[in-house]
Formats: C-alpha cells, sequence, structure tokens
C-alpha cells in the first residue's frame, strides 16, 4: 500500500516558482514511479510529469518542458516538482500518483493518488 500527501502549493505571480512536495509512505516506495497531474476547473485531468522507479528516468509533458522539474529522494520518501516560470495557464490543482508501473502514472488509472494541492498564478 502507498499512500501520498501533497503540499507546497499556493498563489504565485507569473514568471515564479513554486517546489510541490509529494510524502509517501510504503514499503517498496523506491520501486514505484511517480508523477503529477493536474486538473483546472472545468477540465480533464491532464499528464504533467513522472519518473520511474527503475532508473529516475524522467518525463514530461509538452506544456512544462524546461520550466518543470520531478525529482525523487528515496531517502525521505518524498518526490518533488519544482515549477519556474509559472504562467497562468499552470493554474490546477496538482495531483501525485504511484504506481508500480511507469505507464500507469504517466495516464489516470495510477494506483495511488493523493489529495491534491491548489496552485494559483496570477497575470
Amino acid at each position: 500500500q502507498v499512500q501520498l500527501v501533497e503540499s507546497g502549493g499556493g498563489l504565485v505571480q507569473a514568471g515564479g516558482s513554486l517546489r510541490l512536495s509529494c510524502a509517501a509512505s510504503g514499503r517498496t516506495f523506491s520501486s514505484y514511479a511517480m508523477g503529477w497531474f493536474r486538473q483546472a476547473p472545468g477540465k480533464e485531468r491532464e499528464f504533467v510529469a513522472a519518473i520511474s522507479g527503475n532508473y529516475g528516468i524522467a518525463y514530461y509533458a509538452d506544456s512544462v518542458k524546461g520550466r518543470f522539474t520531478i525529482s525523487r529522494d528515496n531517502a525521505k520518501n518524498t518526490v518533488n516538482l519544482q515549477m519556474n516560470r509559472l504562467k497562468p495557464e499552470d493554474t490546477a490543482v496538482y495531483y501525485c500518483n504511484a504506481d508500480q508501473s511507469i505507464v500507469k502514472v504517466r495516464t489516470t488509472t495510477a494506483d495511488y493518488w493523493g489529495q491534491g494541492t491548489q496552485v494559483t498564478v496570477s497575470s
């Protein structure tokens, strides 16, 4: 079983930065792929970034490439999302997810999800 709790959301001006964290629990945490999705009001949940459990290979949505960085610290059981040069279009609730499969983590079918943290980027 894996439990996920996101933190670090808030209100920032366009061009600013935020660092989201996802605290995870689970005996085999390091073997799980982890990821981030986001959902804006009235929109479907969309993929943001993912990182594999095997080699720490990162994947990004085109909309965030070059601005966001996903990382994991297995010693602290955390997955982070460093968000730079934020845009109003980044405003959404951000969800952390996890699964044994990197394929599932990159979709809405991942087995485990956090409750979400709000990110608001002002114009």
